[in-house]
């Protein structure tokens, strides 16, 4: 049953931004963690009854010294390709860099590893486990930091890669994909960075949270206002489903 609501709300966000076509090899960015988890093995299922023939495989950074054995199962279980990239971001970032706020340099350097190994192993997209709570929270984030009004896009192409980032999740609300998580006993690989769960990410989830006992429509009414494309144009569904 689970499986099935991901499954739906993910065709619908294939369909309404056109994320998915014919012949294409998808990366998934398989951090470990239950959000890019649940989108490997939503695509993996949507692949099966997909009008649209597509191969996927899984990549997975290693910042440093982290086991990552239980994905390999995981990826061999589901007959996933499975590529582990071993890096040296933690060294970079802590010892070398010494970031007191890691979280911008490390985003950067993980994005660039994940779609140079993208490319080299002949993927012409990537697919990230952004869902719709990422989406809200990114939404306030760039308000309340940066002074603008925007959000990551369902896709994206970057040039310098010639590479389509898609979000196939960004339908999906959080609790569906702790819910995934629980019902399929998912192999969840801790998250060794220092800082998690201190970032400024967690700060406003917690915020939305809290606002959200008072104003109850607050992160529908939000998430709204993204697809609103008569005044934001932000998610306009048909520029975004275009070729970009």
């Amino acid at each position: 049953m689970v499986m099935q609501k991901l499954l739906s709300k993910t065709r619908q966000a294939i369909n309404d931004f056109n994320l998915i076509e014919e012949n294409d090899k998808i990366a998934v960015g398989l951090s470990g963690g239950k959000d890019s988890i649940t989108l490997l093995h939503i695509l993996k299922n949507y692949q099966r009854f997909s009008p649209e023939k597509f191969d996927l495989i899984a990549i997975t950074l290693n910042p440093g010294g982290v086991d990552n054995s239980p994905l390999h199962t995981f990826c061999k279980d589901l007959n996933v390709p499975f590529y582990e990239i071993q890096t040296n971001i933690k060294e970079i970032v802590f010892d070398i860099k010494k970031e007191k706020n890691p979280c911008s340099l490390c985003a950067k350097l993980r994005r660039g590893a994940l779609n140079d190994n993208a490319q080299k192993l002949g993927c012409n997209k990537v697919a990230l486990g952004h869902h719709k709570d990422d989406a809200v929270e990114t939404f306030l984030m760039t308000m309340f930091y940066e002074g603008r009004i925007n959000c990551f896009s369902p896709k994206s192409y970057m040039d310098k890669y010639d590479l389509t980032i898609i979000r196939p999740m960004v339908y999906i609300d959080e609790y569906m994909t702790r819910r995934a998580s629980r019902e399929y006993s998912y192999p969840i690989i801790e998250n060794p960075c220092i800082a998690n769960g201190h970032t400024k990410r967690q700060e406003m989830k917690e915020l939305i949270s809290t606002l959200n006992k008072d104003f109850p429509h607050l992160k529908q009414n939000l998430f709204g206002a993204l697809n609103n494309s008569d005044q934001l144009f932000i998610w306009d569904k048909d520029e975004i489903k275009k070729n970009l």
